[in-house]
């Protein structure tokens, strides 16, 4: 099977239709051995994608990771078509591997409307450039540079390599892949136990439980794009985490809600129950 660092964005969103409203697509191995969130979020949205009319464009989507993918065997996606409106569309998709049920997905589609636009957020201006951050990207498909740490804060630069497609849909779902990438650092950053990045998987389990994105602004994550996230609590091992992504002019691109399972490590090989597993 593949890694992820071995492969293109389009590789990764070209889904398989198996019958109807079902679509199969690749499960390429992450660097921890399981599958990336991003990628699975990915991969559902462009399955949703595919029973939408195109004339209705993705504004939001909530995602419950269940247990952790494998990449093993490729993944399944099964849309269910809750609403087709004038205005709006709602889809709902279930991916699954052998297992069970991995992710559970809805997602909003919207006709463009001409109504006003406007942007209230900025980007932070404490920011060093690219070449002078953290590279803690994969060296391949996932491009990071983490650029500020402190606490409860991180700003990051992230992006996908390659060139855009010129598929809106597609770049779509460029940042719902990219936006998984982000929001653990915050919460790792409020945690009063500070490591080293290497020593981070020693010392924490870390996993995604849910994922929200608010899609404000075409874009696509074939540039860099400013990432900065915020963490709102921490309890119970669970931390929410809220973000804002920007692109290279400035333009208010995605908001992104997460809640972050962050456990201290009790005894040697504990595990997160299962779930979408990450590096924190």
């Amino acid at each position: 099977m593949k890694r992820i660092e071995e492969v293109d964005f389009g590789y990764l969103v070209e889904l398989e239709p198996h019958g109807a409203d079902t679509f199969v697509g690749p499960a390429p191995r992450s660097r921890w051995g399981r599958l990336f969130g991003g990628q699975v979020v990915a991969q559902a949205l462009r399955a949703a994608q595919s029973t939408v009319d195109p004339a209705h464009v993705v504004h939001s989507l909530h995602a419950y990771f269940i247990r952790g993918g494998t990449h093993d065997e490729p993944v399944r996606y099964e849309v269910d078509r809750i609403r087709n409106g004038r205005s709006f569309a709602t889809r709902r998709v279930v991916a699954r591997q052998s297992n069970g049920a991995i992710l559970n997905l809805s997602a909003s589609f919207q006709r463009p409307e001409e109504e006003v636009d406007i942007q209230s957020m900025a980007p932070p201006t404490d920011v060093p450039p690219i070449e002078r951050s953290e590279d803690t990207g994969w060296d391949g498909l996932l491009l990071r540079r983490a650029a500020v740490k402190e606490f409860g804060r991180t700003v990051s630069w992230v992006r996908v390599d390659g060139s855009p497609s010129g598929d809106p849909e597609v770049d779509a779902c460029s940042l719902a892949f990219v936006s998984d990438a982000v929001p653990t650092g915050a919460v790792r950053a409020a945690h009063p136990i500070q490591v080293p990045r290497s020593r981070t998987r020693e010392t924490f389990v870390g996993a995604s439980l849910d994922h929200i994105v608010y899609f404000h602004r075409p874009g696509h994550a074939h540039q860099w794009l400013l990432a900065e996230v915020r963490c709102h609590g921490l309890v119970g091992g669970r931390g929410v985490s809220v973000g804002n992504l920007f692109d290279p002019d400035g333009v208010h691109v995605l908001t992104i809600v997460q809640e972050v399972l962050l456990r201290r490590r009790r005894q040697e090989g504990g595990g997160a129950d299962g779930l979408v597993g990450k590096e924190t």
